[in-house]
């Protein structure tokens, strides 16, 4: 596989923030608090949420964030369709640099699509 590898790029974020989650627990907790009541089923489902947070990474160009938000939108059913129509509206609203970010999340789902998204985040 050419390029950079987002499963290894999940596996080596998650072992870095294991690391913080031993060193700073309250901080961690409250992160990880944040991000289960922001992605929680509501007036958006959670897989819309994970659409959004996956187009702020795109738009942050966020390798770590492309990955596990692939990640979960896989796990969630997301089909190619709401991840390409998520994708180009990334690339409307940031142009060309986000557009090769947008290419990047293509290549993260083909890449989690083919090892099954089993990667533990």
């Amino acid at each position: 596989m050419a390029g950079k590898s987002f499963v290894q790029i999940t596996r080596d974020v998650s072992k870095a923030l294991d690391t913080l989650r031993a060193e700073t627990p309250e901080a961690m907790s409250g992160f990880s608090q944040l991000a289960r009541g922001a992605l929680r089923d509501g007036a958006l489902s959670a897989l819309n949420k994970e659409l959004i947070a996956l187009a702020i990474g795109v738009a942050s160009r966020c390798d770590a964030c492309i990955g596990f938000h692939v990640k979960a939108l896989i796990r969630l059913g997301v089909s190619r369709e709401q991840l390409m129509e998520t994708l180009a509206i990334c690339t409307y609203m940031g142009g060309g640099p986000t557009l090769m970010y947008a290419a990047e999340a293509v290549r993260a789902y083909e890449e989690f699509q083919e090892v099954g998204a089993k990667v533990s985040a």
